[in-house]
């Protein structure tokens, strides 16, 4: 099985990054190859977890999610990293949870509908088993926000739990 991301995967993957919902006809006819080439193509990435899910994006203001925040927070003691994780992961308004460098030992990017949610939230994090402590910036305005990734043709990396 090859483990490489051609020039044509890479169309693929950047054409599916802009439109998710992009039909496959439209695929084949932007890379030149067969709506049945294109469905195996999007297959393989699938199995080898270069492709991972198709979203809808949402607009959170519309939603009246209007403040956006990101939360850098302290847990004391790595053995309460997992529990921290778990509570974080539960909560719908943490959108992005990264484990970081420098100050503090997390970066959360939050959701809430204002200011009181986002208090409400706060204490609640703070109230966790080794949390030490939090710092939050509270975004003004947003210019660019985009999970797409630049895709050139590449091998593909195994992690190490991959290879075992």
């Amino acid at each position: 099985m090859s483990h490489r991301i051609d020039e044509i995967d890479a169309q693929i993957l950047t054409l599916l990054q802009q439109n998710g919902r992009m039909k496959r006809n439209r695929i084949a006819e932007h890379v030149g190859l067969s709506v049945p080439s294109v469905s195996e193509r999007m297959r393989k990435l699938e199995e080898r977890g270069v492709l991972l899910s198709y979203h809808a994006v949402v607009d959170p203001k519309r939603l009246h999610l209007d403040i956006t925040a990101f939360i850098r927070v302290t847990v004391d003691g790595s053995e309460l990293h997992p529990e921290f994780v778990e509570r974080a992961t539960a909560l719908p308004e943490i959108q992005e949870i990264h484990s970081i460098t420098g100050e503090g030992t997390h970066m959360l990017k939050v959701r809430t509908r204002n200011t009181t949610t986002l208090e409400q939230l706060l204490a609640q994090i703070q109230g966790w088993p080794g949390v030490h402590g939090t710092t939050t910036s509270v975004v003004l305005s947003t210019f660019k926000e985009t999970r797409a990734v630049p895709v050139k043709p590449t091998e593909i990396y195994q992690y190490e739990e991959e290879l075992v």
